[in-house]
């Protein structure tokens, strides 16, 4: 619209909620619509009009309510209606415009005026986007008129500038001064007043007339428009977002696209291509989203949205950057630009197809020749299938497929789980963002090039992997309750409990220190560990600290294997069976710290030469892989146990066993005494004693805290010594004196105290050797 309307139409919408600069903000209902139109031409207004409308009875108090029916007489309209709902007052309110407009007869051409932007785009909008209620062509149009006020006077503030200040500004009389000024103090929490939106709407007009008279003659030309529909599009990564219009969306239904974003923020105008679902490492939506706003303007009313609701779900916005947009919409595939540039095309997503599916057999999977099942034929014919492919072309098992309309869509994800070739095919809604991070995650070249220089570039280069055809005689346990113990796994085995190695058990625990539902077991031979696996296989296990039961797979294993897994590496049944095993079909992965295999780095020079590292340090295969033997401790776990040291080079966290908590080291230490940590105790307790309670230790003043002394009432990461009487057979490997340096400078060596104490009731404590 680029020259002067007819007639401007002020309009003040009032909800059951908040006001002033929250209005909208509390998801409230419409209760409100006030309106008077303004003759452009002639320079006169007409008269004020309500509209009241019936809210929903779960939203409003029984005194709220009658307080609505008494506002009919006590507004000060010159002509007051009702509906029922919300689609009722809009389509009445719509047709009480075009019957003004008829008959004032001086003009066809309307357009909406409001004070600011939050009784369109936050108030009426997202109810009726919320309740599928069409909205009437009106409301996609309208005049800030503090933006044109701002045009006027330009050293005006725009988020400061309200109703009351415009008037001022313009020397505008007001009628009733008392109440202006009531309104002009009301609380923005608080729910507007009777008659408050009539006033405002009598101010509004004025400022219009005295804009359009002498000295400004300001002419009303280029209104704010609202998006009628979400634009699909492509984002390439060098083009540039900026900061203060993109957001995150987070809680989403996994089941939701892009167009339901854009139905959760309708009022606000997302720029083009700007909804991009976020996809989690496993390649499926994690909930959240990032939205990129055509200004600043519409973002910052986009986090006024906070825990709005999509459903029965609310959800959080927050603040994004322009780089994390790109990072999930941006691309650089030619051949993607060119399948996403067909417009107004819906994209699904195939997820599980086999490695050798072809374009025909994708387009006979949607439009079957035998015509026995119903067809959604696929936009483009070929060109309209887009295959997922890794860098060296072989197939993901992924597939993007268009269609021209949404008929044919729906129709082709009825589809869902039917069989093409031996494989049922998985099919979902998607978008162009999703498109882009799926090709851009398979496709990408590794993010760094060249691989950090080892920490230990000393050390002998040796495979971390252990050699094929190992003995398996020990129990890998998948699927154990996260609740479970080592009772319930002792109860599990049953019969052959008797078969397992003194220190025989070890849980995996996951990156943040859980359980991950997986366990090892060694057996003391192959045969009773194979016996073991049959008889247990898929078998139920209940356990004691929960109500949860489930069947646990039982797979044998070797020693090698375990360690590999307690290394952080992942172990594979698919070839467990297959007796020609080659190197590469051993079901083994290294840990995820080591680079894959397909990516040469050049090697780091060495520091030492190999025979001075050898003489210095032990060799990397026995740090590793070779079992060292623990000192005693808990009762499940005799001395002659096998321990298995976790690889951290790289890995920062990775999986390993309880066990791993001690790593004796060899000493040539032989009087005894040192110290130890004992981590985990709370602050302001007194439980150390109790703790300790049957053991000798030295005096209060000799307890020690890890910075400074303590006493014995903030006994918390408190370093206590070992009594005399304790045997180095009850006692853990000793610690170099040299390794902790003695605050008093005395010679005393250092002793160290048992790992596990174990108390009448069964219960015990684990000391970390300083």
């Amino acid at each position: 619209m680029t020259g002067q309307v007819d007639y401007l139409v002020v309009v003040c919408a009032a909800t059951s909620g908040a006001s002033g600069e929250l209005l909208g903000s509390d998801e409230k209902e419409l209760v409100r619509l006030v309106w008077q139109q303004v003759d452009v031409k002639n320079k006169k207004s007409g008269k004020v009009n309500e509209l009241l409308i019936k809210p929903d009875p779960s939203d409003l108090t029984d005194e709220k309510e009658e307080d609505v029916v008494e506002e009919e007489n006590g507004s000060g309209a010159e002509c007051v209606f009702t509906a029922a709902n919300l689609e009722a007052a809009l389509n009445m309110f719509h047709l009480q415009l075009t019957n003004e407009v008829n008959s004032a007869g001086a003009g066809t051409s309307l357009c909406l005026c409001t004070d600011g932007q939050l009784h369109i785009r936050q108030v009426i909008h997202p109810e009726a986007a919320s309740k599928s209620i069409l909205v009437p062509d009106c409301f996609y149009s309208f005049f800030d008129l503090r933006k044109e006020f701002k045009t006027q006077f330009p050293s005006s503030d725009l988020k400061a500038l309200n109703v009351h200040s415009m008037a001022e500004s313009l020397s505008i009389p007001v009628d009733v001064p008392a109440t202006c000024e009531s309104s002009a103090s009301l609380d923005v929490a608080a729910v507007l007043p009777p008659g408050i939106a009539v006033q405002q709407v009598q101010i509004m007009a004025s400022i219009i007339l005295a804009l359009l008279s002498e000295p400004f003659c300001h002419t009303f030309s280029n209104p704010e428009r609202v998006s009628e529909k979400f634009e699909t599009g492509t984002c390439s990564k060098m083009e540039k977002v900026s900061d203060n219009t993109v957001i995150r969306a987070r809680g989403l239904p996994w089941q939701s696209s892009d167009q339901d974003i854009a139905r959760f923020f309708r009022g606000l105008n997302i720029a083009k291509g700007g909804a991009a679902l976020c996809l989690n490492a496993q390649g499926r939506r994690n909930g959240e989203a990032l939205v990129r706003f055509v200004s600043e303007e519409h973002r910052d009313l986009a986090l006024q949205r906070h825990k709005h609701h999509m459903g029965n779900r609310y959800i959080e916005v927050y603040k994004a950057t322009g780089e994390d947009f790109l990072k999930i919409a941006g691309g650089t595939s030619n051949e993607v630009a060119i399948f996403l540039s067909r417009e107004d095309q819906i994209i699904v997503r195939m997820r599980g197809l086999p490695f050798t599916a072809t374009h025909e057999q994708v387009l006979n999977f949607f439009s079957p020749e035998d015509g026995l099942k119903e067809t959604c034929p696929v936009s483009g014919d070929k060109d309209g299938i887009l295959f997922v492919r890794y860098p060296d072309g072989r197939p993901t098992g992924d597939a993007f497929v268009l269609f021209a309309c949404e008929d044919h869509a729906q129709c082709a994800l009825r589809k869902h789980k039917e069989i093409l070739g031996r494989r049922y095919i998985e099919l979902f809604k998607s978008t162009a963002a999703e498109v882009q991070q799926v090709l851009n995650r398979y496709s990408s070249a590794p993010l760094i090039p060249v691989a950090p220089p080892p920490l230990v570039s000393v050390l002998p280069t040796v495979s971390l992997l252990p050699p094929p055809g190992g003995v398996r005689d020990c129990l890998r346990l998948r699927g154990l309750p996260y609740t479970a113990n080592i009772e319930d796994i002792l109860t599990f085995l049953g019969e052959f409990t008797h078969d397992i190695r003194p220190h025989g058990v070890h849980m995996v625990l996951n990156q943040q220190g859980r359980p991950s539902g997986d366990c090892f077991i060694q057996m003391t031979s192959a045969e009773r560990a194979l016996q073991a696996s049959q008889r247990l296989h898929k078998h139920v296990m209940s356990s004691q600290r929960g109500t949860n039961s489930r069947y646990v797979e039982v797979f044998p294993c070797s020693a090698e294997e375990m360690g590999l897994v307690l290394m952080g590496g992942s172990l594979s049944h698919t070839h467990a069976h297959t007796h020609n095993r080659s190197r590469s079909e051993t079901g083994l992965s290294p840990p995820p710290c080591l680079s894959p295999p397909s990516y040469s780095f050049t090697p780091a020079p060495q520091v030492l030469p190999t025979e001075a590292a050898a003489a210095l340090y032990p060799p990397i295969g026995q740090v590793l892989l070779t079992p060292r033997p623990l000192a005693p401790g808990h009762g499940y776990y005799p001395a002659s146990a096998q321990l298995y040291m976790n690889y951290t080079a790289y890995y920062p966290s990775p999986p390993g066993s309880p066990t791993v908590g001690f790593f004796p080291s060899p000493s040539s230490l032989t009087s005894p005494g040192g110290l130890v940590r004992m981590p985990g105790l709370t602050y302001n307790s007194n439980g150390v004693k109790d703790l300790i309670s049957g053991y000798q230790y030295v005096p209060e003043d000799a307890l020690m805290h890890a910075h400074m002394p303590v006493h014995t009432h903030d006994p918390a990461r408190t370093l206590i010594t070992q009594p005399k009487e304790w045997t180095p057979v009850e006692s853990l490997s000793f610690l170099s004196s040299s390794l902790i340096c003695q605050s008093n400078g005395a010679d005393a060596p250092l002793m160290s105290l048992p790992a596990v104490m174990t108390k009448p009731a069964g219960q015990y404590l684990d000391l970390t050797l300083l």
